[in-house]
């Protein structure tokens, strides 16, 4: 609600808060001129100081024109007793407080809006998509390759596990001890047999 107003005076009401899910903000600046000016300023301002001008639009009679600052994507718009400032591509850095300021520029004598109460514009944060990237591989040739490799593991294990375990056999065999030493009988003990020969008791086997 606008109350009525002396001439060139000028009132600007605007939404406390405005949440953006989307990046996308639209911010109404509604406002109140019973004056007789014919070019006027809308502008947009952000922080509590209105220290950064976000973008403006310029109007009279024949001409319109905007503009928007460096950082921002922004588009101004008047209608009848109102500007619209369209904002797309916000970031959560830009929550802040936006508030509008209506000039009039001429005829003189140059008129402007006292500060209103501004609007709060959170902007919420987007979650951040990890989008496949065309010159990456595709799915199936890393399932196939990853496939691939673990057979090639299995195989290698299989093969790790064969060769242990014929290693081990022959260790085994090769660790029996088999008495080669060559025997002769008694009678024998003088007929070429070596010295270190042990001579064969074959008494134990009579019965």
């Amino acid at each position: 609600f606008l109350p009525s107003l002396p001439e060139n005076k000028i009132l600007v009401a605007q939404h406390p808060l405005l949440t953006v899910a989307n990046q996308t903000a639209t911010l109404v600046c509604n406002y109140t001129y019973n004056g007789t000016g014919k070019e006027f300023r809308a502008s947009l301002h952000k922080g509590t100081d209105s220290s950064v001008e976000v973008c403006f639009i310029s109007w009279n009679t024949t001409k319109i024109s905007s503009n928007s600052s460096k950082g921002f994507n922004c588009q101004g718009y008047h209608g009848k007793d109102k500007v619209i400032f369209s904002l797309w591509n916000m970031n959560a850095n830009q929550t802040d407080i936006y508030f509008c300021k209506i000039e009039v520029m001429y005829p003189p004598p140059y008129v402007y809006n006292e500060k209103s109460n501004g609007t709060v514009i959170h902007v919420k944060e987007t979650p951040i998509l990890i989008q496949e990237s065309q010159s990456a591989i595709p799915l199936w040739i890393l399932a196939t390759v990853t496939g691939i490799l673990a057979l090639y593991s299995m195989l290698i294990t299989a093969g790790f596990i064969n060769y242990w375990q014929k290693s081990k056999k022959n260790m085994y065999h090769q660790s029996d001890y088999m008495n080669m030493t060559p025997r002769h009988p008694p009678y024998q003990k003088n007929k070429g047999y070596p010295s270190y020969a042990p001579t064969r008791d074959y008494t134990a086997y009579r019965s």
